[in-house]
């Protein structure tokens, strides 16, 4: 059990979090799994969602939800390499739709440093 305090503006809340586990009972251990949960969640799901309205696509017949998720996440971390516009992920997207020359530096940036697996 977590239990969470959180301040906004004049207002104090409490949240109660459950969650099972197969860890050890070692509450040093348990605390950073759930702080490193949040922080992927935070970090990665967050600029996906404010980038991409990722929660709010409606797409879902078949293969289209996993496909368009993937091509999100390729995206998102093309924007990320490219390191001459220094904006944010939201600007860089949107500078990429206007300007073809600099979509194709995002695209080069993204696989400058490529090697093949095989």
């Amino acid at each position: 059990m977590v239990v969470r305090k959180v301040q906004h503006w004049n207002k104090t809340t409490h949240e109660v979090q459950f969650y099972l586990t197969s860890l050890d009972s070692d509450a040093n251990k348990i605390g950073s799994a759930i702080r490193q949960h949040w922080g992927i969640e935070n970090s990665v799901h967050w600029t996906l969602d404010v980038t991409f309205h990722e929660d709010e696509c409606r797409i879902h017949s078949m293969h289209s939800p996993q496909n368009f998720a993937l091509l999100r996440r390729i995206a998102l971390n093309a924007l990320d390499r490219e390191p001459t516009f220094r904006r944010s992920i939201r600007q860089k997207s949107r500078r990429a739709a206007m300007n073809d020359q600099y979509m194709v530096s995002v695209l080069a940036a993204s696989i400058a440093n490529y090697s093949p697996l095989l």
